[in-house]
């Protein structure tokens, strides 16, 4: 018990420090988007258009590691499980509704990428 603790902390600790670095593409190229409209408004870095890239890529960074730490209990769950029913459909549903979930805020940066790139055009 105390070996899957270990691993799951180390894990986790693991997680938090290479996660930042992982975003999607196009989160980049949405940042260049809204640099440019910003710059075109007369705003500069540290202006709004700045502000909101950052606070959305925390938000996305957050969720992702949210995702990934539900996806690893309900892992857990299932493997500590040993056959009981209950616990084989309470991990299934946390896995379902983390899917559900992460493809509910990625359809929706999708959306709100597409609406910034064709308002820039």
């Amino acid at each position: 018990m105390k070996k899957i603790i270990f691993s799951l902390l180390i894990t986790i600790v693991i997680t938090l420090v290479f996660t930042p670095g992982v975003f999607a593409q196009g989160i980049n190229e949405a940042g260049n988007i809204l640099t440019q409209t910003g710059q075109q408004a007369g705003a500069g870095s540290d202006d709004l258009v700045g502000i909101l890239g950052n606070v959305v890529k925390t938000a996305l960074t957050l969720v992702g590691m949210i995702f990934m730490i539900l996806m690893v209990y309900a892992g857990y769950l299932w493997l500590m499980a040993r056959g009981n029913e209950e616990e084989v459909k309470k991990a299934e549903g946390i896995i379902k509704t983390s899917v559900i979930g992460i493809v509910v805020v990625m359809s929706a940066y999708a959306i709100t990428f597409f609406v910034v790139a064709k308002l820039t055009q």
